[in-house]
């Protein structure tokens, strides 16, 4: 059972290591944004993995709030390119 934590672990660190090249290498200003978006997203499960793996509910809270976090700095960034201004 152990394992299956750590492979997931793994994969999804692999992932998001994929994105950052993404992030950082992007073509275009969208696609770093959606490069962004998805570490944090990736961010939130391996949080999730680690409260399950660990046993610690308070993880979960964690990934929550993270995940609001996520959520408004992308839109706000979205207005940002958007607009011009805030």
């Amino acid at each position: 059972m152990i394992t299956i934590f750590f492979v997931a672990s793994l994969l999804i660190t692999i992932t998001m290591a994929l994105s950052l090249y993404r992030a950082v290498a992007g073509p275009g200003v969208f696609n770093r944004v959606a490069a962004v978006n998805i570490i944090g997203t990736k961010t939130i499960v391996l949080l999730v993995v680690m409260g399950y793996y660990f046993e610690r509910p308070y993880f979960f809270d964690i990934a929550l709030l993270y995940a609001m976090i996520n959520f408004i700095g992308t839109l706000v960034f979205a207005k940002y390119i958007e607009r011009g201004e805030l």
